[in-house]
Order: structure tokens, then sequence, then C-alpha cells
């Protein structure tokens, strides 16, 4: 547990404070986010606390800083401001660019005594609905921006109904005097701190109630499972700050007084090089943590190595990959790419997590390097996870997720019965801890549903479920897996799954089959998703059934290319390797498929989007 472990000043929370006799997480009485960011401002204030490196001005960036001391200033000022406007338990929007005007505003409005909703300005591209339904679900008294976003802000929030619309609070605009203003505010561990919308990949985003307790927890989870436990391990980040991942990766330096480095998402999606350079600087420093899904370290791997003479060192990076579910091609495409310039091979943690929980659920071993088995297709389509042949050339990749943060409970649940399965199939992830949110703003039908769960049976022998009340709550995440060799395993989303004829298949599967198939075909930019068979092009009043549909976008240089050989290339792979017929095969434009704020797939909204024409018109 502590490798490299450095003694925290005197002051600062210890690890070991957080930790009952038998090992398990317990947060000290009176720990939350604000009061950990104030024992960092008394006792290391000086620190840097958050650099940003801001790339839109020129090439190189300009660097902006906070110290815990200027970040406790920014806090009091910008929180005087809220207290004018909303009152205890109100929630307060952030609207603002990627930025430390951003991390001082979310916990300036904790820290106000208010629930902090981060969200997103408008001027993200085509997530405005998004936006709107966050917002009209939370309904804040109070929205932060910063100045250069203002007039966008205003004019979103012009459209909402007279009764819906907040104030707008400008927060670069306030000078550190205010902070003389603020009136201390009592903060309880069981607080809401903030709202974390989901991303909206199979549902309607929603806003999981975080308490103090619960993002406590599950950092002192992350900081255990990935050893953080340095002083000198710092954290660089472009995920978007509205974002659960992006949120954790500001938050665990709050714990002890680290530091992270901050890019915004396109800075990365422009040139990916950037992040990679962040990372060097970081890995010369000292320990350094960061996390992306799969798609930016495939990206990466194709247009982030360095230029010739570049003196890049990843020798102390660790890497985490956090996708449902992970790709064992982003880590062997990224690792190849960056041996050569010091990345170790354990430097990618395969992880799990999810909005509900927080976000950290599973990661493997510090000195682990990923495993990848081989599992047979056919028993997978029925629930059961079987190692294939090794010759077995149809075999589906699987990556581990390793093990279950501590003082948290995994189970592989049938969602229709409620029963704990045995290891080798294939469930629902039910999830029990402390680092569980509390329900879903305003829904407390879907709450009780998503967040009051109850096994209705545990296994006889080997319960992941040893420790538990037997009446106890249990998420269910949606998510499906199953155990191998005492190690997580996720399979995909539950939502997602494809089924035609009886046979259950996973869209990322075919997705992959479907980008292998032609060279024209853009890596990670496949969607396969079903539809009634009467609702796709061409069908006849006899088609029935349910049928697959695949959506691709073309690969960069091919917009010219005739796509016929392409589509008969997919629909022959899919085929041959799923036994199943592609019912409807389109080849779109770059962007055509619709993603998450995070840069997942949206499956569920891609497939609207086909019902409703809108495919077709592109």
């Amino acid at each position: 547990m502590d490798r490299g472990h450095v003694d925290a000043p005197d002051g600062l929370l210890r690890i070991e404070d957080c930790l009952d006799a038998d090992g398990n997480v317990v947060l000290p009485p009176g720990v939350t986010l604000i009061s950990l960011i104030d024992r960092n401002i008394a006792n290391v204030g000086d620190s840097v606390a958050y650099r940003y490196l801001d790339y839109s001005r020129s090439a190189e960036p300009v660097v902006f800083e906070l110290t815990w001391a200027q970040l406790g200033v920014r806090l009091r000022a910008i929180g005087a401001h809220i207290q004018r406007a909303a009152a205890r338990g109100d929630r307060v929007a952030i609207l603002a660019p990627q930025g430390l005007d951003y991390v001082a505003g979310f916990f300036a409005a904790i820290k106000a005594g208010t629930i902090a909703v981060p969200l997103f300005a408008p001027e993200l591209p085509g997530h405005a609905e998004r936006l709107d339904t966050a917002l009209g679900d939370s309904e804040p008294t109070l929205v932060l921006t910063t100045a250069a976003t203002a007039d966008g802000v205003r004019e979103f929030l012009s459209k909402l109904p007279p009764a819906r619309q907040p104030q707008v609070l400008i927060i670069d605009e306030i000078p550190d005097s205010a902070a003389d203003d603020f009136a201390p505010v009592p903060i309880d561990v069981d607080d809401v701190s903030h709202l974390q919308y989901t991303s909206g990949s199979t549902r309607p985003p929603a806003g999981v109630e975080i308490t103090h307790r619960a993002v406590g927890t599950n950092l002192i989870q992350m900081i255990l499972s990935i050893d953080l436990l340095n002083r000198n391990t710092h954290g660089v980040s472009w995920l978007p700050l509205y974002h659960d991942m992006g949120l954790s990766m500001i938050g665990f330096p709050t714990v002890y007084g680290g530091h992270s480095t901050l890019l915004s998402p396109t800075a990365f999606i422009r040139r990916p090089q950037r992040w990679i350079r962040a990372l060097s600087d970081g890995s010369r420093e000292g320990h350094v943590v960061t996390a992306a899904p799969n798609f930016a370290y495939e990206w990466t791997a194709q247009r982030g190595l360095p230029d010739a003479g570049d003196d890049i060192d990843l020798s102390n990076v660790v890497m985490i990959i956090g996708s449902e579910p992970v790709s064992a091609d982003a880590i062997a495409t990224f690792s190849a790419a960056f041996a050569p310039h010091g990345l170790p091979p354990t430097a990618f943690k395969p992880s799990y997590g999810i909005a509900e929980a927080t976000l950290f659920v599973a990661t493997i071993a510090p000195t682990a390097v990923p495993t990848v088995i081989r599992l047979d297709r056919e028993k997978l389509a029925g629930g059961v996870a079987s190692e294939a042949p090794a010759d077995d050339a149809d075999a589906v990749i699987g990556v581990s997720c390793g093990q279950v943060a501590r003082t948290l409970w995994a189970v592989m649940v049938d969602p229709d019965t409620g029963e704990e399965l045995p290891d080798s199939r294939i469930g629902e992830i039910w999830l029990h801890g402390k680092n569980i949110g509390r329900g879903y703003w305003g829904q407390p039908g879907e709450s009780q549903r998503i967040f009051g769960a109850r096994l209705t049976r545990r296994r006889d022998d080997g319960s992941h479920a040893e420790g538990v009340p037997d009446d106890a709550n249990w998420l269910r995440t949606g998510d499906l897996g199953f155990y191998r060799g005492g190690e997580l395993y996720v399979t995909g989303r539950l939502a997602d799954i494809v089924t035609i004829d009886g046979r259950t298949l996973y869209p990322h599967d075919i997705e992959k089959t479907v980008a292998d198939s032609s060279p024209i075909v853009r890596r990670g930019y496949v969607a396969a998703f079903c539809v009634p068979a009467n609702q796709i092009a061409g069908a006849t009043t006899q088609d029935t059934g349910d049928q697959l549909v695949v959506i691709a976008e073309r690969a960069a240089g091919t917009s010219r290319s005739d796509p016929t050989a392409a589509i008969e290339a997919i629909r022959s792979a899919v085929s041959q390797r799923h036994g199943i017929a592609a019912a409807d095969v389109r080849l779109l434009p770059a962007g055509a498929i619709p993603r998450t704020t995070s840069g997942k797939l949206a499956r569920r909204a891609c497939r609207a989007e086909y019902l409703s024409g809108v495919m077709a018109g592109r």
C-alpha cells in the first residue's frame, strides 16, 4: 500500500485515518470536499492546486495556476456572490468553458451551501437538448459562467420559460475582495454536494445526487486502488469537467494537497500531442495519472506521436482506460506507439466506473499488466463466459477490469429474477457501498427502481455479497459482466444488447467486425442496433421481428470512394462472423453518428435519428 509513500504534512488528511481496523474505508467525522480544501489551504497553501494549459490563443500554451491559498480566496469571493442570489440547497449550474474558473465555480457553489450542477456552455456543439434537459430537471436558481461565454449563455437561457430562467453570475468578473463578505455555512457529510448528470448513452440524462460521503469515499477508494498515495502524484486531464471522470481528476488532489494539470477537450482533439507532452512533463516531476476512454487512446496513437527530436518520457505514467467495455486493441495500439518513449507495460489500468457510484468501481492492481482473454462467441451469446480454444479465430476478446474497490460490493444478477449468478454467467452488475449516489434528482420512482434493488437469492458458496445485510439496497448499473478468477469483466450495456432470432449479440463486437471489414470505415465510429423490420427502408409488409442496422462513418480521405464494395464487405463479414444479416448498412460522413458529451457512442440517439429519417438526410 505504501509504495513510494510520502508522509502527509501535519494537518493534512492521512489515508490511514480513513480506514477502520479491518481495512474498510470509513471517512473521519466532518470530512467533506470543502473541509479537505480548507486543510490544504492551511497546510500547503503555497503549493499549486490546479494548472490550466490554455491553447486557445497560440500554439504554445498560456499557463494559468492557482495555489490552494488562491483557490480559497476565489471560493469565498464567488461563494459570497452565490449567497446573495441563492439559498441553501438551491441548485447552482456551471455553464462555463474548461478552465480554472470552472474549477473555482464548482467548489464555490458547494462551499456556499448550494448544490453544484456541473454542466457545459451552450457552445458545445450537438448537445443543446441534453443541456436543456438538465436545466429543466435541476431548475437552478443561479448559473455561473464567464465573460467570454456570457452572451451565449444568456441567449440560451432566454429560450426557457420565464419561470425557469435563472440569474447569471459571471465568475471572472468577481473581485477577490468579495471574499470578505462570505458567510461560513455548516456542511454535513450527508449533504448533496453536486448533481452528476449521466451521459445519456442509453437513456435521457438524469442527475445523480452525490453526497459528500459518497464523493469522499470514492476518492479514497480510487487512491487506494490505483496507488495514488504519494503526495508527488499528480493528475493530467483533458476530460470535460462536467463528466464524472473529469470531476474525479480535480477531486483526488483535494485529499492530500496534490495538483492536477488540465487541458480542454478541444485542445486534445486538435492536437493529442499536447496531452502526451503534459504527461511527459508530469512524469519528470513524479508519478502522474491520467484517464480517458477507448477512442482517446486510439486517436492519440494515430495523431499524437511525438515529433522527431521530441524528448518524451512516459516512464512514470498511470493511464486509466475506462469504457464499457475496455478495448484491447486501444491498449495494444497505444502501448506499441509509446513504448519507445518509456511507457511501462504496467501503465494501463483497465477500469470500470459509473456516475451512479460517483465514478470509480474497479481496476487492476498497481503492479499488474492488463489481462486479455478470448471467449467462445456462441457461448457468450447464450450468457456464458467460456474461454475459446487458442486457434479459434472467431473468439471474442475480453479485458479484465480487475478488483472491485475496497468497501464496495459487486454482484452479477439475473435482472429479471434478482438472483445472484455463478461467476461464469453473464449478468447485470449490481453495486452496494457508501460511494453510491442517493438517487436521481426529482425522480423518486426511478430512484427506487435503480438504487433500491433487492437481491432475492445469494449464491450458497462464494457469494460476492458476503458482508452485506440481506435487506440492503443495491444499485442496478444497467451494465453486463461476469467474474473470472476474482476479477470483474464488463461485456456491455444491457440496453444496447442486439437480440435477433433469439440470439444475444453485443453491439461493440459487431462494430469491431464492421471496422475490420473495410478501410473505408472510420474505426471507433460505427453503431449497430436493432429496429423493427417494417421500419427499415425497403421493407415489405411480410418483414417481421427485429433486424440489424449498421451505421458507419467514412474514414478520412474516402469521401469520394464508391461505397458499394465496402457495404458488401460489411454485410459479408457480419453474416460470416455473427450469423445474422445486416438489413441496412449506411456509410455516412464523419460526425454523423451522435456521441455523448464524454465521447461515447450514443447508440440510442443514433437509433432514434435513424427511425425519424434524420439519417436519410445525411
